[in-house]
C-alpha cells in the first residue's frame, strides 16, 4: 500500500442509500415494485413507453429531493487532494443514476465522475444521439433541445445495452494500484469482474460495504459497515498517509 498512486474507485446503489435513495432491486427481484423487465429494457420501452417514462420521471424527480451524504463527501475529497499530493489519480466510477457523487464534488479542476449506467438528470435523443441535463418530465415527449425531434428517452443504460466509457474504465484498472469498490452487490456484470480485472493486473483490492458482497472472496482486503462510516474513515487513512 506503501507505493499507491492511481486508484480506481467502483460504487453502488450502498452508497446513496443513506442519502434515501432507494437500492436497486429487492430480494423479490422488484426494482421500486416493478419488474426489471417492464422498466429497464429496450423491449419495454418499446412496449409501453409510457410506463418506462412515468417510472423514471419519479425517480428523477427523488433524486432532485436528496442531497449527498458524508460517503459522496469523502470520495470528494479524496478526489480533490490525493492527485496533489501524490501526482496520481482517481478515477471515480460509478454504476448509479443519481447525481450525488457530482454535487459532492462540485467544479474539481480534472476530476469527474463516470456514469458507466448513465444518468436521471440527463435525456438522450434517439435522433441526433444529444445528450441534455434534464431536470422536467418527458412523459409528454418534448423536443430534443439540439435537433428539435420528439426522440428524448432516459439516459440510462438498460439491460442489454453496453455501459458507458468502458474503454476508459478498463485502461485505468490497468494502471491502478489500488482498486476500491463500495457499495456494490457484486452481482452486475461487468461492474462485478472490475475487482478480477484489476488483481489480475498486480493492483491491491478493497471491499467497503455494508454486508460482503457477492464477490467478497475476490478482494485482498473487506471492511463492513454503512458506507456514511467505513469511507470516511478509509479516505482520512489514505490522506493521512500522504499528508
Amino acid at each position: 500500500m506503501e507505493q499507491v498512486r492511481n486508484i480506481v474507485i467502483l460504487t453502488g446503489a450502498g452508497v446513496s442509500a443513506e442519502s434515501g435513495i432507494g437500492t436497486f432491486r429487492d430480494a423479490g427481484g422488484l426494482w421500486e415494485n416493478h419488474r426489471v423487465e417492464d422498466v429497464a429494457t429496450p423491449e419495454a420501452f418499446a412496449r409501453d413507453p409510457d410506463l418506462v417514462f412515468r417510472f423514471y420521471d419519479t425517480r428523477r424527480e427523488q433524486v432532485l429531493q436528496v442531497e449527498p451524504n458524508a460517503a459522496h463527501h469523502a470520495l470528494a475529497r479524496l478526489q480533490r487532494e490525493w492527485p496533489a499530493r501524490t501526482g496520481g489519480s482517481v478515477m471515480l466510477v460509478t454504476q448509479n443514476v443519481d447525481d450525488l457523487h457530482d454535487r459532492a464534488l462540485g467544479a474539481a479542476d480534472g476530476a469527474e465522475v463516470i456514469h458507466m449506467h448513465g444518468e436521471h438528470l440527463s435525456a438522450w435523443c434517439t435522433a441526433c444521439d444529444g445528450r441534455t441535463r434534464w431536470t422536467a418530465s418527458l412523459i409528454d415527449s418534448p423536443p430534443c433541445p439540439s435537433c428539435g425531434a420528439p426522440a428524448l428517452r432516459p439516459d440510462i443504460v438498460w439491460f442489454g445495452e453496453m455501459p458507458y466509457r468502458m474503454d476508459e474504465i478498463f485502461a485505468a484498472l490497468e494502471d491502478a494500484d489500488l482498486f476500491v469498490s463500495i457499495g456494490t452487490s457484486g452481482a452486475v456484470y461487468p461492474a462485478a469482474g472490475f475487482v478480477r480485472t484489476a488483481a489480475d493486473m498486480g493492483a491491491h483490492t478493497l471491499e467497503l460495504n455494508l454486508e460482503p458482497s457477492q464477490g467478497t472472496d475476490w478482494f485482498d482486503e473487506a471492511r463492513h459497515g454503512p458506507a456514511t462510516q467505513t469511507v470516511p474513515v478509509w479516505v482520512e487513512e489514505m490522506l493521512k498517509g500522504k499528508g
